[in-house]
């Protein structure tokens, strides 16, 4: 018997591990989710880390028993303490169908504690191989029979990642950190984080970003729509851990300036990882880049800095050594005298609108690349024909759910604006805005008119809002919605009345706005004074941890709209209720017509 063995052997005989506890949270809710126990051996002895006390309990066929000895210790522990939240144990698929393995301890240690089988979430690491799946997928089956909840720990490390996701079901993945470290500054790892969530959100699972370490990381991940997070930038793991949330401000990237939720999107993710050539390259061995992949079709030549100074055309290099001597008047040149010199550059975060309107200003050839960069560094390649089809296909969705008289953003546009700061944990205040008098306006002076109304409405509610972070949305008729992220609300709606007011009248024969209005029959045929055009508008800022969908804030600003609709004049009625009441509304039922 050898020394790790005794020492292994003395361990478990004596119960000598401890746990050290890594807060997980939720930066939407801003707060923790729960705590993963991390097991420790005998302190200060060659099996303290986890991976050589589990590396020798595997070797030693002690697997099982050190495991429930580990969650024995973590289960106590984290009652002991007070813990909030859900309480994550790692469990290996080996200890799991080992047959001496005892079944439904875990519950019975849960129990013991007096802690409630749905805190319990059982991490299933996906770095083992596994030869009898099936029995693996009924072991998990009895777990969550139990009410335990179920994790897949490490989700790309291993061997069966996307299988073992569809098979087990699980509510939770932890994506591993070899994909979160510098996945700000890797196009592979953020196209797979993004299909990662996007796998997420269709089988409804959380996933879970561990590992992170850096600032730009928490960004990027923010920025995708990850909201569960851990990692030693967060918190590190420790026996006593702090419960209360952490300090986001502390660990932002940088101070968001511009709208979080902008309809179009950072040029930068359009870019492609395309590897960069340096000035001293000769053109010889940029046609052996260019030979070895046959779809490169340009390549960015980048300084000591590597900071681009130009762009390599296939098609040029090509050319110029089809010519006679051309390979050996080129071959040992360097690629600075035949690259562009002036080729497109444009840092990540560019707008896909502005990247458009300078593709405009320039005349390009489709086969063309831009260059993209961060920080004035070399960061990969968009090519314009992806550019341009991204462009058309934004521009026809928009299209598709636009509102055909203003062109504005319809019904499915505003839910999902609304939704976006609904799962963002974003505060926000909406308004809808709804026109009075408008159908007896529209029976005398003519549908042309009554359209020219609407248009008007529109562009006066764009022209307010534009200097702030809003979102303009018509439903239909003569009803808008508008959703505003900063605190002038108020200020904006005024001043969308009163210049609607303003210019409203040039569509009033004189006589009629001398007199303020004019006499015309009812619905029921009678006749009655009606006033000159007035808005009004309900205001509400919903509770975003109340409101669970855009139908429920919908709801709250119709209610609103309707106060509002009480006064003859135009009026903003701001409502104090901030959370939902039945019956829900749904925008695309909302009527269009309480004048």
């Amino acid at each position: 018997m050898d020394s790790t063995q005794i020492l292994l052997d003395e361990i478990i005989a004596n119960q000598a591990v401890y746990t050290a506890f890594q807060p997980i949270y939720d930066l939407a809710k801003e707060q923790v989710l729960g705590f993963e126990a991390l097991s420790r051996g005998k302190r200060g002895s060659a099996l303290e880390q986890p991976d050589s006390l589990f590396a020798a309990a595997s070797r030693y066929d002690r697997l099982s028993e050190l495991e429930l000895l580990c969650r024995q210790r973590a289960i106590t522990q984290f009652v002991a303490q007070q813990l909030p939240g859900k309480l994550f144990l790692n469990v290996s698929p080996k200890a799991l169908l080992d047959p001496r393995h005892p079944k439904g301890e875990t519950l019975h240690l849960v129990e013991q504690a007096g802690l409630a089988a749905s805190r319990i979430v059982i991490e299933v690491t996906e770095q083992d191989k596994v030869d009898d799946g099936f029995l693996l997928l009924k072991t998990i089956a009895h777990y969550r029979q139990l009410g335990f909840t179920i994790a897949i720990d490490d989700l790309g490390a291993g061997y069966s990642g996307l299988k073992q996701w569809s098979e087990l079901c699980p509510d939770f993945v932890k994506v591993d950190r070899y994909f979160i470290d510098y996945c700000d500054q890797s196009i592979v790892k953020r196209e797979f984080l993004k299909s990662i969530i996007e796998l997420a959100k269709a089988t409804n699972t959380a996933v879970i970003a561990e590992g992170i370490e850096r600032m730009e990381e928490l960004a990027l991940l923010e920025q995708l729509g990850i909201v569960n997070a851990q990692g030693y930038l967060l918190a590190k793991p420790s026996e006593h851990p702090n419960c209360e949330m952490i300090n986001l401000a502390q660990h932002r990237h940088t101070d968001n300036k511009d709208n979080p939720f902008e309809q179009s999107i950072a040029i930068g993710w359009l870019a492609k990882d395309v590897a960069a050539i340096h000035t001293c390259t000769q053109c010889l061995d940029a046609h052996r880049h260019f030979e070895r992949d046959k779809r490169l079709m340009s390549l960015t030549v980048v300084n000591d800095a590597r900071e681009p100074v130009g762009l390599l055309h296939r098609d040029q290099l090509t050319e110029v050594f089809a010519a006679p001597y051309g390979h050996a008047l080129f071959d040992k040149k360097p690629v600075t005298e035949l690259m562009d010199k002036q080729p497109l550059v444009v840092d990540e975060q560019e707008q896909l609108d502005s990247v458009s309107q300078l593709i405009t200003e320039h005349e390009f050839d489709i086969r063309r690349h831009i260059i993209i960069t961060r920080e004035g560094r070399y960061l990969g390649l968009a090519p314009l024909r992806d550019i341009l089809k991204h462009i058309t296909d934004e521009k026809i969705r928009h299209a598709q759910h636009a509102n055909p008289l203003t062109m504005l953003p319809g019904n499915v546009a505003i839910n999902e604006a609304i939704e976006q700061r609904l799962r963002a944990m974003h505060g926000f205040s909406l308004a809808y805005i709804d026109l009075n008098h408008f159908k007896q306006f529209n029976d005398l002076y003519g549908y042309a008119s009554g359209d020219s109304v609407i248009k008007l409405l529109a562009e006066v509610t764009v022209a307010v809002c534009k200097h702030s972070h809003c979102f303009v949305g018509h439903i239909g008729g003569d009803d808008f919605m508008v959703v505003f992220d900063n605190d002038d609300a108020e200020t904006l709606c005024h001043e969308i009345i009163q210049r609607f007011e303003a210019q409203s009248k040039a569509f009033f024969t004189p006589e009629h706005v001398a007199a303020g209005g004019y006499w015309a029959s009812n619905r029921e045929g009678q006749k009655q004074f009606v006033p000159l055009l007035t808005l009004s508008i309900g205001l509400v800022s919903p509770d975003v941890e109340s409101c669970s969908n855009s139908h429920q804030v919908a709801a709250l600003a119709t209610d609103a709209k309707k106060e509002a609709k009480r006064y003859r004049n135009s009026y903003l009625f701001v409502c104090n209720r901030r959370k939902p009441s039945a019956p829900v509304v749904r925008l695309d039922a909302v009527s269009s017509d309480f004048a």
